[in-house]
């Protein structure tokens, strides 16, 4: 079935902050990840119409923008997840626009949550909705519930290029240097797969190395 109005379909939103926030995803971020990042809004903002969500196209785009920041170099600091490194910068940037602290908070959790399974979508439709374009883009979840020729035009306009293979190697290079920092999370795993010998912490040994004592039965 064709889809109606896909041109419309396709529209980013062209204020003066999302401008900006392209500007900056343009300069920063690689073709790989540019080309993800606009794919994961654009999938995000028609889950939201299809399901009828009320949400903020402009927010969600911000946060679709700045959700990978904190996988370049530039934005990476040394010891805290990469998704809480790229909410502190979307925050940085929407501080210096002078926006609403509840919207700052919102871009904020919904880029620091957008890879943790289960939470996100019992949330705001902002934090829900990046959450559910990243995981169409990057593991194909609704994929088929997704208008097809929608979903073809977009991928034309933002190619997948070697994205499967080239999108590990660069999220894995985002956190390379701090395996310590996936600990609890999906990315844990990637640390596993590609750091010889790592093995990521397991609660059961942390459970038993508490100092706390058991209690005398």
């Amino acid at each position: 079935m064709t889809r109606p109005n896909l041109a419309c379909a396709l529209v980013i939103p062209d204020s003066l902050l999302a401008k900006e926030a392209t500007d900056i995803l343009r300069e920063y971020s690689t073709d790989l990840l540019f080309n993800h990042s606009i794919r994961v809004y654009l999938f995000a903002a028609e889950q939201g119409g299809q399901q009828k969500l009320r949400f903020d196209p402009e927010l969600l785009y911000v946060a679709a923008a700045f959700h990978d920041l904190g996988l370049i170099k530039k934005f990476s600091s040394q010891n805290e997840r990469f998704e809480v490194d790229s909410a502190n910068v979307a925050r940085q940037f929407l501080n210096a626009h002078n926006i609403a602290e509840d919207q700052v908070q919102t871009v904020w959790q919904a880029i620091a949550l957008h890879t943790t399974p289960g939470i996100p979508k019992h949330m705001r439709p902002e934090i829900a909705l990046l959450n559910s374009g990243v995981l169409l883009d990057v593991l194909g979840v609704g994929f088929d519930q997704f208008p097809a020729e929608l979903r073809e035009q977009i991928v034309a306009r933002y190619p997948r290029k070697n994205f499967k293979e080239g999108f590990i190697q660069e999220y894995f290079a985002g956190f390379a240097h701090k395996p310590a920092t996936t600990y609890g999370t999906v990315n844990a795993g990637v640390c596993e797969r590609f750091i010889p010998g790592y093995q990521s912490p397991n609660a059961c040994d942390l459970i038993a190395a508490s100092p706390f004592p058991d209690s005398a039965s």
